[in-house]
C-alpha cells in the first residue's frame, strides 16, 4: 500500500509539471496585464458617452481575461487529487499549487466585481439621462 501511494505521489508530481505551465502563463498575464487593466476600470468618467466606451473597452478585456480564468481553473481541476496527499515531498507542490488558486480566485473575484460595478454605474447614468430628458422636456411643455 505504502508502495502504491508512492507512485500516485510521483505520477501526481510528474501530472503537476505538466499543468505548471499553464498555471505559470495564466498567472504571468494576470500579473502584467489582467491587474493593469483593471486598475484603469476604477476611475470610471463622468459622461454617459465616456461610461460606455469604458464599458465597451471592458467587455473586450473581460472576454479575454474570463478565458484565462476559465483556463487555470480547468488546471486547477486537474490537480483537484491532490488533497488526499500529505506527503513530506508533495508538500512544496501543494504550497505552488494554493498559490496559484489564491491568485486565481482574487483576480476572478476583482473581474466579477468590477463587471458588476461597471454595468450597475451604466444602468444608473442611464436612468439619471432619461430622467434629465423627461426634466427639460417637461420644462419646455411649461414654457409653450
Amino acid at each position: 500500500m505504502l508502495s502504491n501511494k508512492r507512485i500516485q505521489e510521483l505520477e501526481l508530481v510528474m501530472e503537476f509539471e505538466k499543468v505548471e505551465e499553464c498555471f505559470k502563463e495564466v498567472s504571468s498575464w494576470i500579473e502584467n496585464v489582467g491587474r493593469k487593466r483593471l486598475k484603469e476600470t476604477i476611475n470610471l468618467d463622468d459622461s454617459l458617452e465616456m461610461l460606455l466606451q469604458a464599458q465597451k473597452q471592458f467587455r473586450e478585456f473581460d472576454l479575454i481575461a474570463s478565458e484565462y480564468c476559465r483556463r487555470g481553473q480547468e488546471a486547477l481541476k486537474k490537480m483537484d487529487r491532490w488533497e488526499d496527499f500529505s506527503s513530506v515531498d508533495v508538500h512544496p507542490y501543494r504550497v505552488k499549487l494554493q498559490t496559484y488558486k489564491d491568485q486565481l480566485e482574487e483576480f476572478c473575484t476583482q473581474l466579477d466585481e468590477n463587471r458588476h460595478r461597471i454595468c450597475e454605474t451604466v444602468r444608473l447614468y442611464e436612468f439619471f439621462d432619461k430622467v434629465r430628458r423627461g426634466i427639460c422636456c417637461t420644462e419646455e411643455g411649461v414654457k409653450s
